[in-house]
């Protein structure tokens, strides 16, 4: 994949969970959050953050964590999936929310 494709891949998909964390914080979940530079920052109540951004030379997305540091590579036939375990980067970061934050993002 170029740069410029994997650039509008990422941004898409940054403001898809971008979308399901204003539907949460909607829903009255205790969350902030913010879009700088490209890298999404999720603070939950308890001040901890989850941190989402492109690593555009791996062409991974990387998520940051109380649980740990993660990589998702772009696959046509499923999506972002995480380098190691080959979980969907959608269903591991609502794990993550659910479990560090008590926040429940519905990202389908």
């Amino acid at each position: 994949m170029d740069e410029k494709t994997f650039l509008d891949h990422s941004q898409q998909t940054l403001r898809q969970i971008e979308t399901a964390v204003e539907q949460a914080m909607d829903d009255g979940a205790d969350v902030d959050f913010e879009m700088q530079g490209g890298i999404l920052e999720i603070e939950c109540a308890d001040g901890s953050k989850v941190i989402i951004s492109p690593h555009v030379i791996a062409q991974e997305i990387w998520v940051a964590a109380r649980s740990g540091g993660f990589h998702f590579r772009h696959d046509e036939a499923r999506g972002w999936v995480d380098t190691r375990s080959g979980e969907p980067l959608f269903a591991h970061l609502a794990s993550i929310l659910k479990q560090q934050g008590q926040i429940h993002v519905n990202l389908a």
